[in-house]
């Protein structure tokens, strides 16, 4: 077998995975459009290369707005590597007790509200002190984690709780510990990771299953779309009033942040 036919054989492993968690991933759609529906927004946040699950459900073509993407630079700009803001600093910063607490200083969250914190490992401090601190606002968490990696790895906070903890469903991206999946012969180090395979399975499941329920319920969701499929003018007005209703609920998240 070469090393892709075993990729890809690995590849159909993790859609397994993936499927049968439909049950799990139709609650947490409900639970998604519920917020949508209320005029409030799902948080959406990941550090690291845990970003790309964030920016693969908003915005993006086939995507709609209701989502509000938290994405600190200083925890996943890897394009430099090193020197200034650089790689290094980042995976240090990942794992600073209390900078989750200032990130959400910004917002001013409500109940209704729902938020996605997607961390491989589940392990590193900012990823589960966000969630600690969404719970803490009442707002109920989803965790997208890599199950097998997060069961074989050891928390990096304090008093060793991991993102599971503090979460209210949780999704698997069914990636093996360590995250990479092919072995070569004289080489100790796998390559080829999973992790993001299964977590853009599950968004977009998500992101489906969510745009269901919104069409279902007479709101039919602002689909960033091709001009290819839907005629240029057309695809023009629904990136413009997706944004618009994008900014409008984010407004909501700033008009009373502070003491009352």
């Amino acid at each position: 077998m070469s090393v892709t036919q075993e990729y890809l054989a690995k590849g159909k492993d993790i859609v397994s995975v993936v499927a049968e968690q439909e049950k799990v991933i139709q609650e947490v759609a409900q639970l998604f459009a519920k917020s949508i529906l209320a005029g409030r927004m799902v948080h959406l946040f990941g550090s690291g290369h845990s970003r790309m699950m964030v920016e693969e459900m908003w915005p993006r073509y086939g995507s709609f707005p209701g989502f509000n993407p938290i994405v600190e630079l200083s925890l996943s700009f890897h394009n430099l590597v090193v020197g200034a803001n650089g790689q290094r600093q980042a995976m240090f910063l990942e794992n600073v007790p209390g900078l989750a607490s200032r990130i959400l200083r910004n917002f001013d969250t409500s109940e209704q509200d729902t938020a996605l914190v997607v961390s491989s490992s589940g392990c590193n401090v900012v990823p589960i002190e966000m969630a600690e601190e969404f719970q803490r606002r009442n707002v109920k968490v989803v965790a997208l984690v890599s199950k097998l990696h997060l069961e074989g790895s050891t928390s990096k906070k304090s008093d060793g709780k991991k993102l599971i903890d503090f979460a209210d469903y949780v999704l698997d991206t069914g990636a093996p510990l360590g995250d990479a999946m092919i072995y070569l012969d004289g080489l100790d180090s796998p390559v080829a990771p999973g992790s993001t395979l299964g977590g853009v399975l599950l968004i977009n499941c998500l992101k489906a299953e969510t745009a269901k329920i919104l069409h279902e319920s007479g709101k039919s969701p602002k689909v960033l779309s091709s001009g290819k499929i839907v005629g240029d003018q057309r695809a023009v007005d629904l990136f413009e009033s997706a944004y618009d209703e994008h900014a409008h609920l984010l407004a909501k998240l700033y008009a009373n942040v502070g003491p009352k």
